[in-house]
């Protein structure tokens, strides 16, 4: 039976087939000629003191619908106020209800970086990335080979983005570490069942060198968790559903910065 994570993939390949249909590659391209450079993520990432990547997310496939989010920009511009590094824009829109219209408009409301948050599989979605004003790629250890990960860190590279390794296992932490990942996740959501643990950040941290970023993502509901995951090595924090529900986002980034710098 197909994991979670594979039927999203297998979505996500059918909405790309479209947009791949509708805007040629060469018409990406060129819209990225002229654009200004890329934000430098990964050394936003390397300041002292707890980083937050905050994240415009209206729905999980583990959660269904959490916020209906009108004003993307109007959020995004919160979590900045609230001193957000970079702010994380779901795209995706079968499961998440994102799309490529929320990350530009995202990009266009913010000074600081911006994450394209989905399943990137195919170089088209870096060059998407790219053209939509994103500075940063997720790249999911689990959805892709090897030679795949290689090949879009390599372009992701041409093209001055960063790229944000997930794993969520000790197999896939040390494949990205093989591969040169300088930034890497780790999921505390396993992505073939959707369950949280909050140990497996704390279990895979002693895996990546001190001298990648080290960003834990899932099971953040609040500056507890931001103070523990910073105890336990992370550099940052990738936070959603707690700060989309909590009702003052800015307050929200603002707790768990200041909890981050107490560990």
């Amino acid at each position: 039976m197909p994991s979670v994570l594979d039927q999203i993939i297998d979505g996500v390949r059918e909405d790309l087939a479209g947009r791949e249909s509708r805007t040629p590659l060469e018409q990406l391209q060129r819209q990225c000629e002229g654009m200004p450079a890329p934000r430098d993520a990964e050394a936003l990432l390397r300041r002292p003191g707890l980083s937050v990547i905050a994240e415009v997310k209206r729905s999980s496939p583990s959660k269904g619908a959490l916020s209906e989010i009108p004003d993307p920009a109007a959020l995004a511009r919160a979590y900045e106020d609230g001193g957000a590094a970079i702010i994380s824009v779901l795209t995706e829109g079968r499961r998440f209800n994102g799309s490529l219209t929320d990350l530009a408009t995202v990009r266009e409301a913010v000074d600081v970086a911006v994450l394209r948050k989905d399943f990137i599989v195919t170089e088209y979605q870096v060059w998407e990335a790219r053209a939509h004003g994103a500075d940063v790629i997720l790249l999911i250890v689990a959805a892709l080979t090897n030679e795949q990960i290689a090949t879009l860190m390599a372009l992701a590279g041409s093209l001055g983005l960063t790229c944000l390794v997930e794993v969520h296992d000790e197999a896939e932490a040390t494949r990205a570490v093989d591969l040169g990942a300088s930034v890497i996740g780790v999921n505390n959501r396993n992505l073939k069942t959707l369950e949280v643990n909050t140990d497996t950040f704390a279990r895979l941290a002693p895996l990546i060198p001190e001298t990648c970023v080290r960003v834990s993502e899932s099971g953040v509901r609040g500056p507890e968790e931001a103070h523990l995951f910073a105890r336990a090595g992370a550099d940052a924090i990738l936070v959603g559903e707690a700060l989309v529900v909590g009702g003052d986002p800015a307050e929200g980034v603002r707790a768990m910065i200041t909890a981050g710098a107490l560990s």
